[in-house]
């Protein structure tokens, strides 16, 4: 799941159980669509934080290359590269993301995963994530 800086859902996708999330981080990026007051909306966001699961070569090659900036932390066993510097007070900001889906999770449907087919249960979290964008004030 990508969120925007409030906590609002922009992009999601299903996975099965013994994936790693990382296996499914470009899909997941090809969706966002960021919404704009006025015009077409962006479909990159200015910087993205994950946790140190997305901390990897070709995910960080993949973030330089579509220019958006990196706040990842460095699991310990890997490289340190002196170029790239991590921004905790952006990594704290992660929190949003954690907060959205504990609120997915409160709604009972998605939780107790009702729907037994993925695409079912694919609709189910968008019909939730849309819920969310109406109770926002823009």
């Amino acid at each position: 799941m990508v969120t925007d800086g409030s906590g609002l859902p922009l992009a999601i996708e299903v996975s099965p159980g013994q994936a790693h999330d990382s296996t499914y981080f470009e899909p997941v990026m090809n969706a966002v669509r960021i919404p704009q007051p006025t015009g077409r909306p962006r479909t990159r966001p200015e910087a993205l934080a994950g946790d140190k699961g997305y901390s990897c070569r070709w995910i960080r090659e993949w973030l330089r290359e579509h220019k958006i900036r990196v706040v990842i932390p460095r699991k310990s066993n890997e490289l340190q590269d002196d170029r790239m510097t991590f921004d905790r007070d952006d990594y704290r900001r992660r929190s949003v993301v954690e907060c959205c889906v504990g609120w997915l999770k409160e709604c009972r449907r998605v939780a107790t995963r009702f729907e037994k087919l993925a695409v079912n249960f694919l609709a189910m979290l968008k019909l939730a994530m849309i819920e969310q964008y109406l109770r926002y004030e823009f």
